[in-house]
């Protein structure tokens, strides 16, 4: 058996803990299933989602267009259709200067504290 270094690392998730991690409810995340093709869980015999880290990368995706930059579902969905490659470098870009910002803040707090 391999030695697993990351044991918060799973290869499914479900629907609650997406949609907690999102902050959103659980009916929303069907939603989109319906409103995004690409966002397809995999559904057991009994039809329980369950969500690969793909599905969830596809799922930031839609909630940093819906939520974030506040676009329609139409408007998210021709965004994607028309330049995913955009939509994507553009959320990276936007994730990373968010970690930025954190760090600067812990620094700020570290600095104010001393």
């Amino acid at each position: 058996m391999a030695y697993n270094a990351n044991k918060d690392l799973k290869l499914y998730y479900s629907i609650g803990e997406v949609a907690a991690q999102f902050g959103v409810a659980e009916s929303l995340l069907r939603y989109w299933e319906k409103e995004f093709s690409f966002i397809s869980p995999k559904k057991t015999g009994r039809g329980i989602r369950q969500y690969t880290q793909n599905d969830i990368d596809n799922i930031r995706v839609v909630f940093h267009l819906v939520k974030e930059k506040g676009m329609t579902i139409e408007g998210a969905r021709n965004a994607l259709k028309h330049n995913r490659k955009n939509v994507d470098q553009t959320l990276e870009l936007t994730q990373h200067l968010k970690n930025i910002r954190e760090e600067l803040s812990k620094m700020l707090e570290e600095l104010e504290r001393s």
